[in-house]
């Protein structure tokens, strides 16, 4: 990496509602992928079809802020070429390769628990880089967030698979790479730009692996049930690329440059509640009363997290890094 993953003279951030709203945001959109992409992949679209048509279709539509920002800024390429390919191939590409291949070897419940270990290991990181330990309000938030989250998702009667564990694992990675990457646009590199890069990276990765047949390529015009009614293919596939595609990463970024890494990853969690209830709706997926307090033990968490103060007022890119207890 080059020394243009961090600006010259970081901002100052100070976490605020707004930052929490878009995050909220893009976990709902997020959280709408799955319950409309299921009907669609059993109906006969592949998992390849599914990630290129959605990841190209959402790299179209923010190509423009992309492209405007290479068009103004001179080397623009040049100086932030690590940052946007590593937010492709991390954040956007593996994100979802490795947790579709994580749940057709583990139940859906427990790949989702692994990869959103995110934030956790983002606290730990913390932990390693500075030495220091978390503070009580993060320590309990991270607790408390996990601990929702196992309840969320249903475990029950799970195998151990190794491989299935440790594509899930890679997401994990994945998903902090995310966080950490997007916390650090901001004057030199705009969200949305950073956003469509990545997409657009994401976009030719999945070209080349349908290429070269790692990844089947099959988009039969099929119909799928979505909340009782019966649409043809286009309509799941036009909600998951300008809704849970570009609305989660648009809204995602900014949420992050906003708030910070940290924060940001706490906010994500509430997907899987999101998930839940949008599987309600649209697939008739009703929740269990055990999954409505794993959704408040989540709240909880974000709420701890978001009121520990040493996160507050501290440089641009460091929010993941900096020290949360005094220094002796």
């Amino acid at each position: 990496m080059t020394a243009s993953l961090t600006s010259p003279r970081p901002t100052v951030r100070t976490p605020g509602a707004g930052g929490l709203v878009f995050g909220l945001i893009s976990a709902v959109a997020f959280a709408s992928s799955g319950a409309v992409m299921k009907p669609l992949m059993e109906a006969g679209w592949s998992l390849g079809a599914a990630l290129l048509v959605r990841i190209s279709g959402a790299a179209l539509v923010l190509a423009y802020p992309f492209v405007r920002a290479v068009m103004r800024e001179p080397g623009f390429l040049r100086r932030h070429w690590p940052l946007i390919v590593g937010f492709g191939l991390t954040g956007i590409a593996g994100c979802q390769l490795f947790y579709f291949a994580a749940i057709q070897r583990i139940p859906v419940g427990v790949a989702l628990l692994i990869e959103y270990l995110a934030p956790v290991l983002l606290v730990g990181l913390a932990w390693a880089r500075t030495r220091r330990a978390p503070s009580a309000v993060v320590a309990l938030g991270s607790v408390a967030a996990v601990a929702g989250l196992v309840l969320m998702v249903d475990v029950t009667g799970a195998s151990f698979d190794l491989l299935g564990t440790l594509f899930a694992l890679c997401a994990a990675i994945c998903l902090g790479a995310y966080f950490l990457i997007a916390e650090r646009t901001g004057d030199s590199v705009p969200p949305l730009a950073l956003a469509g890069g990545g997409l657009i990276t994401g976009a030719l990765l999945m070209a080349l692996l349908c290429a070269v047949g790692v990844l089947p390529f099959a988009a039969p015009p099929v119909d799928v049930v979505l909340a009782g009614a019966t649409v043809p293919w286009f309509v799941p596939v036009v909600w998951v690329v300008l809704i849970a595609t570009v609305c989660g990463y648009a809204f995602g970024v900014i949420a992050t440059s906003k708030i910070g890494a940290r924060l940001a990853s706490f906010v994500g969690l509430t997907e899987a509640l999101f998930a839940v209830a949008i599987a309600w709706i649209l697939i008739g997926e009703a929740p269990s009363l055990i999954q409505a307090l794993g959704g408040a033990l989540i709240l909880a968490g974000v709420v701890l997290v978001r009121l520990d103060r040493r996160g507050a007022g501290v440089p641009r890119g460091e929010a993941a890094i900096v020290p949360v207890v005094p220094a002796p």
